[in-house]
């Protein structure tokens, strides 16, 4: 079954709900979503595009991406959505792996991607959405929407290459209608009377997680400024209710700390489902202070996005429960129809409580990764998909991360993980931010050092947290250096990039 199903159902039993605003103007009823994505559809096929071809898009968050999603399932096509923050060299790459024939962009960044028609050999037009060229389009009469094998791919999530060159995890129909599913099975139920803020990129969970919003005919709201911005989701909160977003811990923070957010009416906020990173226990406490029990943490991977663990709002709540700490310390138990295994290096079940790779099993699952068979062949064996994330699970249930299976820490011959020494320099009150990362170490073969950010205002010295190392962890992993910044670096989605704090050592 097609994915572009759920807009076409929303548009004809809610079409004259509001589908999509741009800060408080509105863009689209359902019916006018529904219908301007199945002329876009009509268009593609019309000028040449056949089922199956893949449409690349790197633009930032805007009304049409939403339609030009729905559009290319609608057609029967596949959508390659990129970071618009990328390198046209980055972007080329995935176009070129992806065999796309059309990119849509933006007009900002029409520009520097120009070149692109000449560096990627299967690219044959750019439209810039939003231009003459584009508003043409809606000229041809809709389409029927085409029909779709569950097992067509229907979106290529390119990874972040932080090993050697991105991979297209090939998310299939079944892949997008599994994530929907479990979304509205285990993390929100919806009505058109929601609404979902798009602060994160479109290009990754918050247009996926669009998916259930649109089934259920949910109002979307696109900021003006085209992401995150403190001020203006506070206006926002005084204009719409029944308020959803995705965000990852970082922008969490900033809406906990930041006094530009002070005013925001926090009753219209329904729910904000965080993930794509770790979130410290810490800051977890301080954001369900703030906003009270409407959190919701998820765990995915593009492979198996959103959709392999969950923290539901109940057990932020249950602080009378003897293991709360423990339980929201996790990322939760598998959601609805969805296996995951600990598993040793030979591919064995670990007991609970023993550190392993997270293998997952469920219908949610990519296809594999485009064009790259040795790579699918290692992700996926047996039917089940190795994620190269360190955990534990518990006797109950409840998946605990360590870290990326890179991001650990060997020295001396023993496993160390940085997000348990994170967790505990994060106790000190003046620390903001912290990454702890392994350096070479002729000796040792690597060491354990931390890149430090002070509150505004406040310091802190070696000694401080070196005692709450001692007190808290064993004397080995105590970071053996500190290295005070007044930054980390991240990426366009708030991910700390520890790949460039091990640069430093290179």
């Amino acid at each position: 079954m097609n994915i572009a199903v759920l807009l076409k159902n929303s548009a004809r039993s809610f079409a004259a709900r509001p589908a999509i605003s741009v800060g408080t103007d509105l863009y689209a009823t359902y019916g006018e979503f529904g219908e301007r994505a199945a002329r876009l559809a009509a268009a593609f096929r019309a000028q040449g595009l056949n089922k199956g071809d893949r449409v690349g898009i790197a633009m930032g968050n805007a009304p049409e991406y939403l339609e030009i999603m729905f559009a290319i399932w609608h057609a029967g096509l596949c959508a390659v959505p990129m970071n618009a923050k990328l390198h046209p060299r980055e972007i080329a790459y995935a176009l070129t792996n992806s065999g796309a024939r059309w990119f849509f962009t933006s007009n900002e960044l029409a520009g520097k991607l120009s070149s692109l028609l000449d560096d990627v050999p299967s690219l044959e037009r750019i439209v810039i959405a939003g231009s003459d060229d584009y508003r043409a389009m809606f000229d041809t009469p809709p389409m029927e929407m085409a029909d779709a094998d569950d097992l067509d791919p229907a979106w290529i999530f390119y990874t972040s290459g932080t090993t050697g060159r991105p991979k297209g995890a090939t998310l299939t129909h079944r892949s997008l209608r599994g994530m929907m599913l479990r979304y509205l099975s285990d993390v929100d139920s919806l009505t058109e009377y929601d609404c979902m803020l798009h602060v994160a990129p479109l290009s990754h969970a918050s247009g996926l997680e669009s998916l259930p919003h649109i089934a259920k005919a949910s109002h979307h709201v696109i900021p003006k400024s085209g992401g995150f911005d403190a001020a203006e989701v506070a206006d926002l909160t005084h204009h719409y209710n029944n308020m959803m977003f995705f965000a990852v811990p970082t922008i969490i923070g900033r809406l906990v700390n930041d006094p530009a957010f002070a005013n925001a009416n926090l009753d219209a906020i329904k729910t904000i489902f965080y993930g794509g990173a770790p979130m410290y226990f810490s800051d977890l406490k301080r954001a369900l202070a703030k906003f009270g029990p409407k959190l919701v943490g998820g765990y995915g991977q593009g492979e198996a996005p959103c959709a392999i663990s969950v923290l539901p709002k109940h057990l932020h709540a249950n602080v009378d429960n003897p293991r709360y700490e423990e339980q929201l310390s996790s990322v939760g138990t598998a959601f609805t129809g969805t296996e995951f295994r600990i598993v040793g290096e030979d591919g064995k079940d670990l007991p609970a409580g023993e550190i392993g790779e997270i293998v997952v099993r469920s219908d949610v699952c990519m296809a594999g990764y485009w064009e790259n068979p040795e790579a699918t062949a290692n992700a996926l064996r047996d039917g089940w998909l190795y994620t190269g994330d360190v955990g534990c699970v518990s006797k109950d249930g409840y998946l605990s991360l360590k870290d990326r299976s890179k991001d650990l820490i060997i020295s001396g011959g023993m496993n160390i993980y940085p997000r348990e020494i994170e967790e505990v320099l994060l106790l000190h009150p003046a620390v903001l931010e912290v990454s702890v990362v392994g350096r070479p170490h002729r000796e040792w073969g690597e060491d354990v050092v931390a890149f430090v950010v002070a509150k505004p205002g406040q310091s802190m010295e070696r000694d401080e947290l070196d005692q709450i190392c001692l007190d808290n962890i064993a004397r080995f992993k105590r970071p053996k250096d500190y290295f005070f910044i007044e930054e980390l670096p991240k990426s366009d989605y708030g991910k700390i990039l520890k790949r460039e704090l091990r640069k430093r050592f290179d």
